[in-house]
């Protein structure tokens, strides 16, 4: 059973053009693993903001009233 292993830097490129892999694919797999560490940690920053915004929330009481020459409908249940 063949073991797949990491090329080293000096090893040939697994894609095939003959190049020496430091000289070939080994910017793209390193820039590629770094964008995706970068958009993780984005996405949680994102989540994280969102999670504190709705704590910070919770509980408060709205303190818009109703707007000049608005008229309160009990049919609806809110200003007119």
């Amino acid at each position: 059973m063949a073991r797949h292993t990491k090329p080293g830097r000096n090893d040939l490129c697994p894609c095939g053009s003959g190049k020496k892999f430091k000289q070939c694919c080994e910017t793209k797999t390193a820039r590629s693993a770094w964008a995706g560490r970068v958009l993780m940690v984005l996405v949680g920053a994102a989540i994280l903001g969102g999670v504190a915004a709705g704590v910070m929330s919770f509980g408060e009481k709205s303190s818009a009233g109703p707007l000049p020459g608005t008229v309160w409908s009990p049919e609806h249940g809110h200003y007119h």
